[in-house]
């Protein structure tokens, strides 16, 4: 079968609306649709260049429990140089534009305002937490050594 699956998590938040404002006003996606009754949003999900996310208010123990593992796709970028470059130098210009990538989508989520965290999870993270406790790990290329804890 040549069929592709499309897979969305779904988050748990409180506020349906408060979450859409801070994932399309702060973080840059964009909502795609809603489902509200009696002029009430249950649920929605939001895009972000092939990210899509569901939300979720009908089950509040749930609140705040999720986590999505974002991995950046550089692979564009590196079609354009492929045929010039040996593999390990492939490998480390893929190295270098995801990290760039990364620290361009820090600087544009801090000018957002918002709340942006060094994490490790076998590797440097850059984590985000929603409004209700959520998190968005963005992995950076993966290197020995911890961050320094403060």
């Amino acid at each position: 079968m040549s069929e592709e699956w499309y897979a969305r998590p779904v988050l748990f938040v409180a506020d349906i609306d408060r979450t859409l404002d801070f994932y399309v006003n702060r973080l840059g996606f964009t909502q795609s649709w809603r489902y509200e009754d009696n002029d009430k949003a249950f649920v929605a999900q939001v895009d972000r260049q092939g990210c899509a996310l569901i939300f979720s208010s009908q089950w509040p123990d749930k609140v705040g429990r999720g986590l999505m593992f974002i991995s950046l796709d550089v692979e564009a970028a590196l079609n354009a140089v492929r045929a010039d470059l040996a593999d390990a130098a492939l490998d480390a210009r893929r190295a270098a534009l995801v990290g760039m990538a990364l620290d361009r989508l820090r600087a544009e989520f801090e000018s957002g305002g918002v709340d942006v965290q060094n994490g490790w999870w076998g590797y440097r993270l850059l984590v985000v937490r929603d409004p209700d406790g959520n998190e968005l790990y963005f992995n950076y290329p993966s290197n020995d050594e911890p961050p320094e804890r403060a």
